[in-house]
């Protein structure tokens, strides 16, 4: 491994201005407070009815995954994240196969993000006065072109804007929530497996069904690691990205389970199931269907619109994160350097890789599916995950002099279930990111005359 050198005194570097509500913040609007519901007929259907137990279980698998993101921070308050954990800890060449894993999911996300927004809308004004021709294209033009120029404006603003978004989502929850109780205290007596069956039917249970769909369910946390990607924006960054990413993901399991249980007990009712009996749906948009029967039409429209404003939230949220995963890789130059490392000297933010980004979104919406972006997205984050939880070990564990069962147990815990999760993916997924894999480590062996030279050269600034 080369040696760390810090760049000139006088360059630009990431300006230091969020707090640690500000990384919450963040990280919940990435991972979206209404996660689970644009997906909560996918996650019923592959966990036959069991969504709030997977959606838990990936929660634990998180939180374990979140502490040694929150650890690594501490050691390496760096913008590539993992990238820069697993290189630094394991092995250079396994930091770029990880950051290269990485890159393929922080892509996905903002593009299909744009390709949701973009029929999200157009189903919205669908009959309206407010249609306009040609949908399809101008769409999305008109988000991709959105999620980057408010990144562009630099990081504050997005923090703002994440509030704002993060209070708007949980005004709609929490009506969600009051009208699901009412509606409930107002029905008949029901048995008490009418209660327990989001989270155990004896007719439908098996471990491998239930992990099946936590495979699909841990979608809900995707983007947490994205906090650990604004450490070198971030005040006392060793403290607050710990905190952030280990509450972040405990706050989205619990809020998400709760979201999901009250649309499991609706959804017997609206569906006529009878207990034991577990119905698949069909609807990709069965949340608000199911939110209608407690609100009423008018809390159907409002789901909508809320998740089209949440996904606008993850869309920017994921495109940031995205810009600092290239920025950590540029500027070790695993990836051409003079781009994807450079800073913009006025707003102090990597505003080349925001433009990249936006771009592949823009490109990519016109040709793949909403669907078949999805399924990818877990390949090359469940990989991040795991590798960061070994450099945790590694770090604190096997090669730290103060070794406790804490050091220990929650990596070991984390990449475990992780490992378990990932050979759960489908086989598009697998198949899929495998191809990705090929073409960066083939990318690897011709910029470094088949790894005679050195891959990476890790590069950690002084904090200002």
């Amino acid at each position: 491994m080369s040696s760390t050198a810090n760049p000139p005194a006088n360059a630009p570097r990431l300006k230091r201005s969020l707090t640690l509500w500000d990384l919450i913040m963040y990280g919940i609007i990435v991972i979206q407070p209404t996660a689970p519901m644009p997906a909560y007929g996918v996650f019923s259907n592959e966990g036959q009815g069991h969504v709030v137990t997977s959606i838990l279980i990936a929660m634990v698998a998180m939180v374990f995954t979140a502490m040694s993101y929150g650890r690594m921070a501490r050691v390496y308050p760096s913008a590539g994240s993992a990238y820069t954990y697993v290189g630094r800890e394991l092995h250079p060449s396994l930091g770029y196969v990880t950051g290269w894993s990485m890159t393929m999911d922080y892509i996905l996300n903002p593009l299909i993000c744009t390709i949701w927004c973009a029929k999200a809308m157009a189903d919205l004004l669908t009959g309206t006065r407010l249609q306009i021709p040609y949908p399809g294209l101008l769409w999305p033009v008109f988000f991709a072109g959105l999620f980057t120029v408010l990144n562009l404006r630099g990081v504050q603003t997005s923090a703002r804007i994440n509030k704002t978004l993060c209070a708007i989502m949980g005004a709609v929850i929490l009506a969600f929530f009051w009208y699901t109780i009412r509606y409930i205290f107002h029905l008949p007596q029901y048995p008490e497996a009418y209660f327990l069956h989001p989270f155990y039917n004896p007719e439908t249970f098996t471990v491998n069904r239930v992990f099946h769909g936590t495979s699909v369910a841990v979608l809900t946390y995707i983007g947490f690691d994205g906090i650990s990607t604004l450490s070198e924006e971030v005040e006392n960054p060793k403290r607050n990205i710990f905190l952030a990413t280990v509450l972040v993901c405990v706050v989205t399991g619990f809020l998400a389970a709760a979201e999901v249980y009250g649309a499991q007990l609706l959804s017997y009712i609206h569906f006529g199931k009878d207990f034991g009996v577990f119905t698949e749906f069909g609807d990709e948009n069965v949340f608000s269907h199911v939110a209608g029967i407690a609100g009423g039409v008018l809390m159907t429209r409002i789901i909508s619109v809320t998740l089209l404003i949440a996904t606008v939230g993850s869309g920017m949220g994921s495109q940031l994160g995205a810009a600092r995963l290239l920025y950590g890789m540029g500027r070790s130059n695993a990836i051409p350097k003079k781009f994807f490392g450079a800073i913009h000297p006025k707003t102090r933010i990597p505003a080349n890789n925001v433009m990249f980004v936006g771009a592949v979104a823009l490109l990519g919406a016109f040709l793949i599916t909403y669907d078949n972006g999805a399924q990818l997205l877990n390949f090359g984050a469940l990989i991040a995950f795991m590798g960061v939880n070994l450099a945790a070990l590694t770090h604190y564990y096997i090669r730290g002099n103060d070794r406790t069962l804490g050091q220990l147990v929650p990596p070991i815990l984390g990449f475990v279930i992780c490992l378990f999760i990932w050979i759960h993916l489908s086989n598009l997924a697998l198949i899929a990111g495998s191809i990705w894999m090929v073409c960066g480590i083939g990318y690897g062996a011709w910029k470094t005359r088949g790894f005679r030279e050195d891959l990476v050269n890790f590069d950690i600034p002084a904090e200002e």
